[in-house]
């Protein structure tokens, strides 16, 4: 297996130097997967441009280096399957940036970004797929049927972007919170809870009422009943009857 000890110091140091900016910084659509033990097996994941028969899907390719490198170019090969003219069915990539236009000073960023424009500007011309680049010139939408056939089966699906670390972290409590508001508003109150719910609403209207009542200072205190005063005046009236009735049998 190859590793980092097969190409020259400089050259690592200006791999790793390329790879960290790549990492950190990432083509638009390119994801590039390190391995700091082995420079000279490159694996990057790329999505398929909008608007062409490759969107939504996620398709990993390879770059090989040799011991020569940068004087020859890197090989390219597709690891997932494609229905593309310039990608054989084996998985090699066919690009003059990888054959004969190629120039030592081209970093790894151009390279990708090159494989990448090939999904949106395939070279039927130079076809390593017979059946592609033909049906590219005779019958593009067949040939954009069979490319989505491809895409939907073997691609990779592109994954949501989403924020890490405290935003997120924060974010999904709030998310939390607010749901667990929404249920309680939206769950019926079972019996208990219910009868509980009333009797407190209740005892709070009571409440609002009787500090509520209006005190007329002109009226003084006997502006406000009360229980109390209510039951000592029926106390009289129903000694008065009872005296009343006696009589008429003292008459008898």
């Amino acid at each position: 297996m190859a590793t980092n000890e097969n190409l020259p110091p400089n050259v690592i140091r200006q791999l790793a130097k390329e790879l960290k900016n790549l990492d950190e910084s990432p083509p638009e659509g390119i994801k590039v997967i390190v391995n700091d033990d082995d420079f000279t097996t490159i694996f990057a994941d790329i999505e398929g441009p909008a608007g062409t028969p490759y969107e939504n899907g996620v398709f990993r390719m390879k770059l090989l280096l040799s011991r020569y490198f940068p004087q020859s170019p890197p090989k390219g090969f597709f690891l997932t399957k494609i229905f593309h003219p310039n990608i054989a069915t084996s998985g090699e990539i066919c690009v003059n940036t990888l054959k004969k236009d190629w120039n030592p000073s081209l970093g790894l960023r151009h390279v990708l970004l090159v494989v990448r424009c090939l999904l949106i500007e395939p070279f039927p011309e130079s076809a390593l797929n017979e059946q592609a680049g033909k049906l590219l010139l005779e019958n593009y939408e067949e040939y954009a049927r069979h490319a989505r056939l491809y895409t939907g089966i073997h691609a990779l699906k592109p994954k949501n972007k989403t924020k890490s670390g405290t935003i997120s972290e924060s974010t999904t409590a709030l998310n939390v919170d607010q749901s667990n508001i929404a249920v309680s508003k939206n769950t019926p109150l079972g019996p208990a809870a219910l009868a509980t719910s009333t009797a407190n609403k209740a005892l709070g209207t009571n409440l609002q009422d009787q500090n509520a009542a209006p005190s007329d200072p002109a009226l003084g205190a006997s502006a406000v009943p009360k229980k109390d005063g209510l039951h000592a005046v029926k106390v009289p009236v129903e000694k008065k009857k009872i005296d009343a009735r006696k009589k008429s049998l003292k008459r008898l």
